[in-house]
């Protein structure tokens, strides 16, 4: 597993949320947009100090459907309870890991063992 197959499972939940707020008619609030890349970007940091450790996880297939399965779900909920605040933090959060993912990749940020 790596990028690619992270990055096309961040791709699915980044659809999957945007057709929620089209079908919801909702306007994506900028400031939970924010919260959701904030949170994404705390956790990639997290997530690094204990890279191998999550890694082993995160590349088990079941961790992988079980995680989508959630963020689509999650969403799904969120979509009919808070849908603004719900579909804004999940847009801004997909989105972060994505340009996260494409910095690695470009090799303009480092690979996220080499952080701590």
């Amino acid at each position: 597993m790596g990028t690619r197959t992270d990055a096309a499972l961040a791709l699915l939940a980044l659809a999957a949320v945007t057709s929620f707020a089209v079908r919801a008619d909702v306007t994506l609030a900028p400031i939970f947009l924010i919260g959701g890349g904030t949170a994404t970007i705390a956790f990639e940091l997290l997530a690094a100090r204990e890279y191998e450790t999550v890694r082993q996880y995160w590349d088990r297939r079941s961790v992988q459907l079980a995680s989508l399965t959630a963020a689509i779900g999650g969403a799904a909920v969120g979509a009919r309870v808070a849908p603004v605040l719900v579909l804004s933090l999940c847009c801004g959060a997909a989105m972060s890991y994505l340009a996260v993912l494409a910095l690695r990749r470009t090799g303009i940020v480092p690979p996220p063992q080499t952080w701590w």
